[in-house]
């Protein structure tokens, strides 16, 4: 597995549009995304830092390699 670096929650937003989901709206602090045909919805906090568990968890659920994540940012 990639090694993932520290990363804005604006920044992973960022990378999960360019793969294709939608942002359908916020809940407090998180910033919620769907994609078509797909059956999980990604729950983003919008912090200054995501920690790199939160985000491995955020790409997994995408269906997304960390790599293919990596090339996104």
């Amino acid at each position: 597995m990639g090694r993932l670096n520290n990363i804005s929650g604006k920044e992973a937003v960022a990378a999960f549009l360019k793969a294709g989901w939608l942002i359908m709206g916020q809940v407090g602090s998180h910033l919620v995304m769907t994609k078509p045909n797909m059956r999980a919805n990604l729950s983003i906090p919008q912090h200054k830092e995501l920690s790199v568990g939160t985000l491995r968890v955020l790409i997994k659920h995408s269906g997304l390699t960390v790599e293919e994540f990596r090339n996104l940012l």
